[in-house]
């Protein structure tokens, strides 16, 4: 199966920059598609090329292949031999489904998840992610993509001084953990989820090692994480991006133990300006792409490149997740 069983495709939503695709979408060059065996093998025999794409768009959208479960899916995440990306240290609740697969964010379907790149708050975080959609919803519950570099462009035309500040001063993220999981907030892992343990003094190492602050409360734990640069420099495509959960934080750290105004701050513990904030959130819904799902489609996000978020849906939705190194 060469590589001329791979085409390019296009999309209705599609951006372009540099004259680049945003996101490529790749489909089968046939009718019908081919075997879900023949798929993981051109990704293996094509992996330069896939490699390539990757690196210039910052997102691939594979769409119309023999992708029908959470097994196969995890087949084709495998193909790709990138290595797995422990979920240690992250805050959204979810469930191991199979192999190197397991849930995206289970927070409740009427509620919006903010953009933001996969663990940006923490300093080990996944460089590739996929996504992977198993039921597509009714409505809504599309996963908008914005190249992170253009917000930091925009962001820094903008609003020079702040982004000066948050070069200077990084970002200090804040976030009370209950003891167990609470579905039903967009942050809700518990201390125990979150560092894989029973054990508060294990807990307490691997919140070191992640270079986290743990603080035992009554019914659970609150972290303190930082001063973390909020701009990072992107060494393979010699450019800065906007490498921060600011919105995410500021927006959508929010439940019944979280006040989000104070979940994120300055480095030197300074509140952010909100004006700002929220401007910053209308820069990454202008430059968004929201692609609607359709089942079996495979969504790779370079995480050095590209912030994601979630939007709301009517249920039934599902679309799981695998995150690399």
């Amino acid at each position: 199966m060469a590589e001329s069983s791979l085409v390019e495709t296009g999309i209705p939503q599609q951006k372009r920059y540099e004259s680049k695709p945003f996101p490529a979408v790749i489909s089968p060059s046939s009718i019908p598609a081919p075997s879900l065996p023949l798929f993981t093998q051109t990704i293996k025999s094509q992996k330069p090329y896939l490699d390539s794409l990757l690196h210039e768009s910052g997102a691939v959208l594979f769409r119309g292949f023999p992708v029908n479960s959470a097994v196969d899916f995890n087949d084709v995440v495998e193909a790709f031999g990138f290595d797995e990306f422990p979920y240690v240290g992250g805050a959204a609740p979810r469930t191991s489904v199979v192999g190197r697969v397991f849930t995206a964010n289970e927070s409740p379907p009427d509620q919006k998840i903010p953009f933001h790149h996969e663990m940006a708050q923490v300093p080990e975080f996944p460089s590739k992610l996929f996504f992977y959609c198993e039921i597509e919803p009714k409505c809504g519950g599309e996963t908008p993509i914005v190249l992170s570099h253009v917000v930091y462009e925009r962001m820094k035309e903008k609003h020079p001084e702040f982004v000066q500040r948050l070069e200077e001063h990084g970002l200090l993220y804040v976030r009370v953990l209950g003891e167990e999981d609470d579905p039903s907030s967009p942050i809700g892992r518990g201390w125990k989820s979150t560092f894989l343990t029973q054990d508060k003094k294990f807990a307490a190492e691997r919140a070191a090692k992640l270079g986290m602050k743990l603080e035992w409360t009554e019914d659970g734990a609150k972290t303190i994480m930082g001063p973390i640069p909020a701009i990072k420099y992107d060494e393979l495509r010699k450019r800065k991006v906007w490498f921060n959960s600011m919105v995410a934080a500021y927006t959508g750290w929010e439940d019944k133990r979280n006040d989000p105004r104070k979940a994120v701050t300055f480095g030197d513990g300074k509140p952010l300006p909100a004006d700002i904030v929220h401007d910053c959130l209308m820069i990454l819904e202008e430059e968004c792409v929201a692609v609607p799902w359709q089942r079996g489609d495979v969504l790779l996000i370079d995480n050095w490149a590209v912030l994601h978020s979630r939007r709301p849906f009517d249920p039934p939705r599902r679309v799981l997740a695998s995150l690399c190194k």
